[in-house]
């Protein structure tokens, strides 16, 4: 247990020190000047801290108050004061003291304090030892059901892949792509990674389109066309209600990659910031692909005029932000679709 003792009276300090050597594993620092002490418990390990009222500089009341202010509730703090000191004692209290004991001081009280204090600092580091090891555990158990989420939905994906031969490698580029916008939007790492794992279940719902639609050679008539948006319901209805932060955005992704920034989109033409920010993440990337992809109907554009169309529809199909950082980080997204990282005017 670390304790660190506060006293600008060095005999007081010396009396202190001395009862607590007589105890097995503490290690007793002792100051006599409080903002000598003070600064120590910033940078250390500190248990228990045992402070005098009266003190040049900072009295005992202020050390406490800037104590717990730097480290909050957790560490055992006890106030000497003299015996007549009551208004003190009540100041200490309010300050964050969790005791206090009078000066002249009682050794045998005082012996009895300081057990007291080390069961209790014992016991609490015993439950925050059991409630790390329990978080571990769930941790551990969570990222288990996540990987099997994810072999699941990896197996539907294989299965829409044998249906569609540019699958695979489209939701590679595009899970690429919208990882580097979401960094360059500055979202934090976990979110970086759902977006990056989840990006490629937002065609998910396609296994539910006829093969006579999902696969024509051509343009799709009205109905055909209908049948094709309907596997954005679809992918949701697949994803939707499951517990596993992983699946819950892909659901996100999957229902919302279609809606438009100007609310034109399917299937709930939402409009602007109502769009989840994955999903206007994902349509983004997904759009930039499919442009740069040849199709039956279509050739491949060239990356520079795919970027123009990205920038003329920002504010209309798109989100201007999640296409400016789709910009900033052309020279990470260029090496996804085997090109030179050659800058783009900002």
């Amino acid at each position: 247990m670390h304790v660190v003792l506060v006293d600008d009276n060095r005999s007081n300090l010396a009396v202190c020190g001395r009862i607590l050597r007589d105890f097995e594993e503490l290690e007793v620092v002792a100051f006599h000047d409080p903002l000598e002490g003070f600064g120590y418990t910033l940078g250390n390990p500190v248990d228990l801290v045992i402070v005098d009222y009266r003190m040049p500089g900072m009295d005992g009341i202020e050390f406490i108050r800037r104590f717990r202010e730097a480290h909050g509730p957790a560490t055992h703090i006890m106030m000497v004061t003299m015996a007549d000191e009551r208004e003190v004692r009540y100041s200490a209290f309010d300050a964050g003291a969790n005791e206090h004991i009078t000066r002249p001081l009682d050794h045998r009280e005082f012996r009895v304090r300081i057990a007291n204090v080390k069961k209790l600092v014992a016991a609490q580091k015993a439950l925050q030892e059991e409630k790390l090891s329990l978080d571990r555990l769930v941790a551990a158990q969570r990222a288990q059901i996540e990987r099997g989420a994810e072999e699941l939905v990896g197996r539907l994906l294989r299965a829409a892949e044998r249906r569609d031969d540019d699958t695979g490698s489209h939701i590679v580029r595009m899970a690429e792509t919208a990882r580097v916008i979401a960094r360059r939007l500055g979202l934090d790492g976990e979110t970086v990674r759902l977006i990056h794992r989840a990006s490629p279940m937002h065609d998910i719902g396609k296994i539910g389109v006829p093969d006579a639609v999902l696969l024509k050679p051509g343009r799709l008539d009205a109905a055909e066309r209908r049948i094709m948006e309907s596997h954005v319901e679809e992918g949701y209805e697949i994803l939707r209600d499951s517990t596993i932060p992983l699946v819950q955005v892909a659901a996100e992704i999957a229902s919302s990659h279609h809606e438009r920034w100007d609310g034109t989109g399917y299937p709930k033409g939402l409009k602007g910031e109502q769009i989840p920010l994955s999903g206007r993440i994902a349509a983004v990337a997904d759009v930039f692909d499919a442009l740069t992809s040849d199709r039956p109907y279509k050739q491949a554009w060239p990356a520079e005029r795919a970027i123009a169309y990205l920038r003329e529809n920002a504010g209309r199909q798109f989100d201007p932000a999640c296409v400016q950082a789709f910009v900033e980080g052309w020279g990470e997204i260029a090496p996804v679709y085997g090109l030179a990282p050659v800058e783009v005017a900002a």
